[in-house]
């Protein structure tokens, strides 16, 4: 590719409207443009990096036995409502009429058209297993998209789904499916985590997580630092605290004026947040839910849907919370509540506490959990860093992620609704069990500029960089150093050495910013030693700085290329 009359193009200052690093950069070097809120382009550049890591991941997918087909993207939502998910998803999918008034909606994700395409070539047993995926568009309706490519509503995911016998053929596939994850992002060079995960509005028996280690994850990444221990915050369960049981004494209402918060009700009583009970008003549709934590600990509301048995919770609007207690906000508390109490384990093991009274400015002390009823208890709190790990007796510690891949044991979830069944050994008719595979394209392409970045731009790996070397022009008007670029730009190309020949009539020092904000892994310069067809090679990462000759060039840069790849 020559620059010289090509669509190419850079910016000196960051995009203000970019919130990440890799938004920022992918941005500054052309390779991305948004073009709205949550949507973007993706010029010559950022296109050949997405093809390359399609690439990685289709070799990859065929290599583990799936078979690559493409659906559609406008679905009809008939089967999403066959399985309730649409429901689930709310407002997060894009939902729209035909002119006869027929539903559709913008695949959010692709669970249920799969199962029924695949029920058609499903008879008996003997037409199991078999895995499809496809690498196409999916829409979402994110209320913030946000942090450049990680959060948009329309992104490019390979999603695959095996179809099986049981749910011992189930685990063979998943882990087919697990493993060649792990290939692909090795290949790529990502440093990531697998992490135990919320099944979520996928539903199913396991979910994991692939996680890019990056500090502008938006998911937290629980890790022990005595084992192999690793979740996603959402279901990393807690190991109680222990606590010391005291003799209990009779509940005592105590006046606290403007004390609405756990900071201002501890200083005003000079006693830490572990005496202190936090009662947090949540809504669920149309009902109410109270939740009980220790008041240095967080509500886990992942937690709270999965013992509820409900698809969606949010904090309650003040008016509710009003309403509720007949007090105002922050001096809510179990005793004598008539909306359904949550309490956590934790709370059940303490004596003597300090609640809301549900009366404005006083709260309650020496509260025992016989002083009020609870609906249920159960693990509702967020782990936090120093915690003891609930494999071993170590402690954790957190870390940010990406979430670039998933992979879901779906079971029996949608072939019961879809009526997705076959035939065993005894002709009767039984549900398939099903798995479903995920890869964000968009999300490896951010997290690798995420992890590999400096002050002038991108480090791209050689894998998936746009291009594998970037020849350098100093000076065009100069015929020995044309000439000299023109035989290696040649030379290049009959090698199938991918290269991009910065040509254009702009001055060095622009077209060393360029190139190196662009991350090219390899640069070659052809400057002043161009008589004695000598040139400069450097490597982006810093690793590589030697004068070349010609004759020796083409197999220097082959074999750099060779050993980058391995």
């Amino acid at each position: 590719m020559r620059l010289n009359k090509n669509f190419f193009y850079t910016f000196r200052e960051d995009v203000k409207s970019e919130d990440s690093t890799s938004g920022k950069l992918l941005v500054r070097s052309g390779m991305i443009k948004k073009t709205g809120n949550g949507l973007y382009s993706y010029h010559p550049l950022g296109y050949r990096i997405i093809r390359k890591i399609e690439g990685i991941v289709r070799e990859e997918m065929d290599r583990a036995g799936a078979t690559e087909l493409i659906m559609p993207s406008l679905l009809p939502e008939d089967y999403y409502i066959k399985t309730e998910r649409l429901d689930v998803f709310g407002k997060g999918i894009f939902r729209l009429k035909d002119r006869f008034n027929r539903g559709y909606l913008l695949g959010p994700t692709h669970e249920e058209l799969f199962a029924v395409s695949a029920k058609e070539a499903i008879q008996s047993y003997k037409d199991l297993p078999f895995n499809l995926y496809q690498i196409g568009r999916k829409y979402r309706d994110e209320p913030r998209p946000r942090y450049g490519l990680i959060r948009i509503r329309e992104f490019i995911m390979k999603d695959a789904y095996s179809f099986d016998v049981d749910l011992a053929g189930l685990d063979v596939a998943y882990m087919k499916m697990f493993n060649a994850y792990k290939i692909i992002f090795d290949r790529i060079g990502l440093n990531y985590k697998i992490v135990t995960a919320d099944t979520g509005a996928m539903g199913g028996i396991l979910s994991e997580e692939f996680q890019a280690i990056a500090d502008i994850g938006e998911d937290t990444i629980v890790l022990c630092d005595s084992c192999s221990y690793a979740s996603n915050i959402e279901v990393s369960a807690c190991v109680d605290d222990d606590i010391e049981k005291e003799e209990e004494l009779e509940k005592e209402e105590i006046y606290t004026p403007n004390a609405g918060t756990i900071e201002e009700v501890t200083a005003l009583m000079g006693l830490p947040s572990s005496k202190f009970v936090k009662t947090l008003i949540y809504k669920s549709g149309d009902n109410l839910y109270a939740c009980m934590v220790r008041a240095d600990r967080d509500v886990n509301e992942t937690k709270v849907v999965k013992l509820l048995g409900v698809t969606e919770l949010e904090m309650a609007e003040a008016e509710d919370v009003i309403a509720a207690t007949n007090a105002k906000v922050g001096y809510a508390g179990p005793v004598g509540l008539k909306i359904p109490v949550v309490i956590d384990s934790e709370v059940l093991k303490m004596s003597n506490f300090i609640v809301g009274a549900n009366k404005s400015d006083y709260h309650f002390k020496n509260v025992n959990v016989k002083d009020f009823e609870y609906f249920k208890s159960g693990d509702i709190k967020n782990i936090k860093e120093g915690d003891r790990c609930p494999i071993c007796s170590g402690h954790v510690f957190f870390k940010k992620g990406i979430e670039i891949g998933n992979t879901f044991k779906l079971g029996d979830k949608y072939a019961k609704s879809l009526d997705v069944l076959y035939k065993d050994a005894n002709n009767q008719l039984i549900p398939v069990q099903m798995g479903s595979y995920g890869i964000g394209i968009e999300r490896i392409m951010t997290s690798v500029v995420e992890q590999n970045n400096d002050k002038d731009g991108i480090i791209w790996p050689m894998n998936i960089a746009p291009f594998q070397v970037a020849l350098v022009l100093i000076d065009g008007s100069n015929k020995e150093q044309s000439d000299l670029a023109e035989k290696i730009y040649a030379e290049f190309n009959k090698n199938k050495i991918e290269v991009i020949f910065d040509d254009r009539d702009e001055r060095p020092g622009i077209k060393f910013k360029d190139m190196d904000l662009i991350g090219i892994p390899i640069k070659i310069t052809v400057g002043k030693k161009a008589d004695k067809s000598i040139v400069e090679l450097n490597s982006r990462d810093g690793k590589i700085s030697e004068e070349v000759s010609f004759d020796n060039l083409t197999e220097t840069v082959q074999k750099i290329i060779e050993e980058r790849l391995t």
